[in-house]
């Protein structure tokens, strides 16, 4: 029968091809049907409903984080299976040709053993053709095998690399990190050279983020180490600091601030597109005025320059419109709690704990209007 042979090559040319789109090009695909990305939106939709359905910050944190690595294995195990079918069918094809044909479900069994480098031998082939098919199964699947080997180390190292930048703004920004905390403990005494130098970071840090995640888009999906963190809370406090810093403050770093503003918007448009999420407005504003006023108080008694002007808060307007829709978009999709403009609450950084309690005297307070700066609060 020539139908399930011509099935099974088309099975197994598509696989290869979604394998080495998905592991080897490092580059964003456009093509409008991908069986990787079905396989995401099939998996992540109700795992993501049933977090919703969680309660409990903590224990809605760690069933997410368990979906990045596992779907990556089911991915695998995925391809593999479809691979021994279509082999299966390749068998089938053959031996129907031949005086013992083999039940269907011998021929997928021949391909497993086959795929796997198994080598029982209680099925064996029987003609030429038969035999080139075990060699071809037989070379794909270690090839397989030892691709899924060296992809992992990769995988993890985009994400190892995107963490350690995140955990770096614990102390300079807070956890989670605002824009309002971060500029407020770059204030005092070379407090600008070292922001400029942050920002300067963070310019090659957000381009390094997009091109792992667009290269491997499931990295998306691994949360951080702590539920108050996470790449893209990262993403939006520097994008709202660098807003400021260009439209409401008077200070030398305004042109680093444009570059970092550039490279982050730059990565967040590009991986809302990547996981076909449409920018939607935030359900409620993020800097409402009464916070803003009280955003600009604080700053100006930490020693910075505040063009309260209307055309300050015109420019800031302008381009939160370029960047917080798309932040909206990922963080609706990804499930992720953006972070406020200035925090509501007193809270304490994620460097001052431990499971045996917190240090003493180092909780960072909601900053009084009449408070004067610290300089030294880290």
């Amino acid at each position: 029968m020539i139908l399930p042979a011509v099935a099974g090559l088309l099975i197994i040319v598509a696989v290869l091809w979604e394998a080495f789109e998905t592991v080897i090009l490092p580059r964003r695909v456009t093509r409008r049907f991908r069986f990787t990305v079905l396989f995401y939106r099939l998996t992540w939709r109700p795992w993501r409903a049933i977090a919703r359905k969680t309660k409990n910050t903590k224990l809605r944190e760690t069933f997410l984080s368990y979906f990045g690595p596992l779907s990556l294995l089911m991915l695998f195990v995925v391809y593999a299976t479809l691979l021994i079918f279509g082999f299966g069918l390749l068998f089938y094809g053959a031996a129907s040709h031949t005086a013992t044909e083999w039940p269907f479900w011998t021929s997928v069994y021949l391909s497993g053993t086959t795929f796997f480098t198994l080598g029982i031998g209680d099925v064996t082939p029987h003609t030429s053709l038969e035999r080139v098919i075990v060699v071809l199964g037989s070379g794909i699947g270690f090839g397989f095998l030892a691709l899924i080997l060296s992809y992992l180390p990769v995988i993890y190292q985009a994400f190892s690399r995107r963490e350690v930048n995140v955990v770096l703004l614990d102390a300079r920004a807070g956890s989670p990190p605002t824009a309002t905390e971060l500029l407020r403990r770059h204030s005092g005494p070379n407090g600008l050279d070292a922001l400029r130098q942050l920002l300067h970071d963070w310019e090659r840090s957000a381009a390094e983020i997009l091109e792992s995640h667009i290269s491997y888009p499931v990295v998306s999906y691994f949360r951080s180490q702590h539920n108050n963190e996470s790449w893209l809370g990262a993403l939006a406090a520097l994008l709202d600091a660098t807003a400021l810093l260009i439209s409401n403050v008077d200070d030398p770093c305004s042109r680093q601030a444009r570059l970092t503003f550039a490279m982050c918007r730059h990565t967040v448009v590009d991986l809302a597109q990547v996981f076909h999420t449409s920018p939607r407005a935030a359900p409620v504003d993020r800097l409402p005025d009464a916070e803003r006023v009280r955003m600009h108080k604080v700053l100006t008694q930490a020693g910075f320059v505040m063009l309260d002007t209307p055309a300050g808060h015109a420019k800031l307007a302008e381009l939160r419109s370029m960047y917080e829709p798309y932040l909206q978009a990922l963080a609706a999709f990804l499930y992720v709690e953006l972070p406020p403009w200035i925090l509501a609450k007193e809270v304490t950084d994620n460097w001052r704990t431990s499971a045996w309690g917190r240090i003493t005297g180092f909780t960072t307070p909601v900053p009084e209007e009449n408070a004067a700066p610290d300089d030294h609060d880290v």
